[in-house]
């Protein structure tokens, strides 16, 4: 296999363009009018940000690739999945109203949202991982796989999972359901926090298999009755079901890349990724730490794999701004990888390295710079 294009451009511009035409420019120039758009619906997988943060993607640059979209004859919709952690987007409406609060509309961006997995983050498809190891059958939200186009729109940013939190976490966990991320994230099976627990009923109910057992006005889980498909996690009203989070971070990483070629196998893809506003954590977070390095610019490519193994060769190029968390952690203990160096436990070249094995995409890569 030879080396994957993967097409780069800087935040610099000159007075009388700016920066979502340049990125129009770029995704033109990297190939995006090659698929065919023509009355085809597009899905765009952006993270519209937890209320509270504020270094996620602004909704200009999802206007400016849904514009191109819509120029080449499709029908974009920007989509996420709803979280499997407490929050603002635990649930379309919630996920839609946090969309608004940050500014996401069909009147900025010029499309409409969807959550891909439906209103109580239950509404998934399995999809087959053809050479999976970890999965055999990612739970992806519906909405997603019914597009006909899947575009990814990325903020790359560091992450304490992850390493970083790039293309493949965008496709692969950000598409997974609330039952996929729970499978993701563990190799366990959910409980209930009887604190939180009213009793309801809610999880009996939704349950295929007879796993949840009310007793004493307190829901409990039997575990050699469950089979780990989250669907009490979406369903209680008191967010009482708890799933566990056991797998370790290489594993993680490798079923979030299992997850990215279930989503974009067999199909029409391309992918967009924006190194700027550099967290040194997830914009699931409800704030955000200062950049750790100055923004670098924005990349486009056909190849998932690629594109992250080239914004991770561009940040660890940078040198960190000063005060930043990445700052004061290589001056106690330089890892030498600056994704490393701000969370140590990670090792986001596992993420890579299993896509590459599992045919997901390339690491190896060529550079083109567009002006």
């Amino acid at each position: 296999m030879g080396k994957s294009k993967v097409y780069f451009t800087d935040m610099r511009v000159k007075n009388g363009d700016n920066l979502p035409k340049k990125l129009a420019r770029l995704i033109r120039t990297a190939g995006i009018g090659q698929i065919d758009f023509q009355d085809k619906y597009a899905a765009i997988k952006i993270h519209f940000g937890e209320p509270g943060n504020l270094a996620f993607l602004r909704p200009n640059y999802a206007k400016a690739v849904a514009d191109v979209v819509k120029e080449l004859g499709g029908k974009p919709f920007l989509t996420d999945c709803n979280t499997l952690y407490v929050g603002g987007r635990k649930n379309a409406l919630d996920h839609i109203d946090s969309a608004y609060i940050n500014g996401f509309s069909p009147f900025s961006t010029g499309c409409h949202i969807l959550i891909g997995d439906g209103l109580k983050g239950t509404d998934d498809i399995a999809v087959p991982v053809e050479q999976g190891v970890y999965v055999k059958e990612a739970k992806i939200g519906r909405a997603v796989m019914d597009a006909d186009v899947f575009i990814s729109l990325t903020h790359f940013k560091g992450h304490e999972c992850t390493g970083f939190g790039g293309c493949l976490k965008n496709i692969g966990m950000g598409c997974g359901s609330r039952a996929g991320k729970m499978e993701m994230h563990s190799a366990g099976k959910p409980h209930v926090n009887p604190d939180a627990c009213v009793g309801c009923g809610a999880c009996e109910r939704i349950c295929a298999h007879g796993a949840p057992v009310i007793t004493d006005k307190k829901a409990a889980i039997d575990h050699d009755k469950c089979v780990g498909c989250g669907r009490c996690i979406g369903v209680c009203p008191k967010d009482a079901v708890c799933p566990a989070s056991d797998e370790s971070n290489d594993i993680l990483n490798c079923k979030i890349a299992e997850y990215s070629k279930a989503v974009v196998d067999k199909r029409p893809q391309f992918h967009i990724s924006l190194v700027i506003d550099v967290s040194p954590f997830c914009d699931c977070h409800a704030e955000n730490d200062t950049a750790i390095v100055p923004d670098v610019g924005m990349f486009a490519s056909f190849d998932p794999v690629a594109i992250d193994v080239a914004c991770a060769d561009a940040v660890n190029a940078r040198q960190p701004i000063a005060g930043s968390l990445l700052d004061e952690q290589q001056k106690a203990h330089d890892h030498h990888d600056h994704f490393t160096t701000v969370s140590p436990d990670t090792n986001w070249k596992s993420a890579i390295e299993h896509g590459v094995k599992i045919g997901l995409g390339n690491s190896e890569y060529e550079l083109v710079v567009v002006k």
